[in-house]
């Protein structure tokens, strides 16, 4: 996947959850969208580089910011930052048959609703057998460890006791973990952030709930940030 039109800037805050203020190029403030309810404590910090796309049409559509957050760089390697972009990635890697382990299925829906759950995919392989698939993205890597969540997530432990319960119904489940830095190796539940989803994670493993810890490798030059399929990492559940 390619991200076009993007501008280097400078972080300056994150006045409230879902915007952050940059300096621009003539050293004016200005106001981004951030698409990440995370609390990406460890990656925003005033003056890093951060890539933002300007909104053409941010007039007509009533927003406050003229500006989206892409990324923000971190120890050497861009970081994906805008949730919005999860679903797009993992439908184009599903669609070109990059991973391995899902190259029998295609995409039957987009946001299947599922119990109490609105889940991200259901796809469907030749024999029509279905799987259901849920998103993570995560940008938190700690030596070389990824870890998710970054902040305690009630909707993502609900979103994998959806999944266990449709293993229990001899159905298939499965989780894409997008690992969105450069240098991770492992990935692990984050025991210490959120107990609740790490242990319900677990169980979702032994129930029989797929978990593919996808790597994305980024590199940004002329405007574009690219993001590049890696294969899988290491899955670990030590606490």
């Amino acid at each position: 996947m390619k991200i076009n039109n993007l501008k280097k800037v400078k972080y300056k805050s994150r006045p409230n959850r879902f915007t952050v203020e940059f300096f621009d190029e003539d050293d004016s403030i200005k106001l981004a969208h951030l698409h990440d309810p995370g609390r990406l404590k460890e990656l925003l910090i005033e003056n890093r580089d951060i890539l933002v796309e300007y909104v053409d049409d941010y007039k007509k559509t009533n927003r406050k910011t003229a500006y989206n957050m892409i990324a923000v760089y971190h120890e050497d390697n861009w970081v994906l930052l805008n949730s919005s972009f999860h679903n797009r990635l993992v439908a184009e890697l599903i669609e070109g048959k990059q991973i391995k382990e899902l190259r029998d299925f295609h995409i039957k829906q987009a946001e299947y609703s599922y119990g109490n759950s609105r889940l991200d995919f259901l796809l469907c392989d030749d024999d029509e057998k279905n799987l259901y698939l849920e998103v993570k993205g995560c940008t938190l890597v700690v030596d070389k460890i990824a870890k998710f969540p970054d902040a305690p997530t009630t909707r993502g432990c609900r979103h994998v006791n959806e999944l266990i319960k449709i293993e229990e119904e001899n159905e298939n489940g499965a989780i894409i973990i997008l690992i969105l830095q450069n240098d991770a190796r492992i990935f692990t539940p984050n025991y210490d952030t959120d107990p609740s989803f790490s242990k319900t994670l677990k169980k979702a493993y032994e129930t029989g709930v797929k978990i593919y810890p996808v790597h994305i490798m980024t590199d940004y030059s002329g405007n574009t940030l690219e993001l590049e399929y890696d294969g899988l990492l290491e899955l670990e559940f030590d606490e």
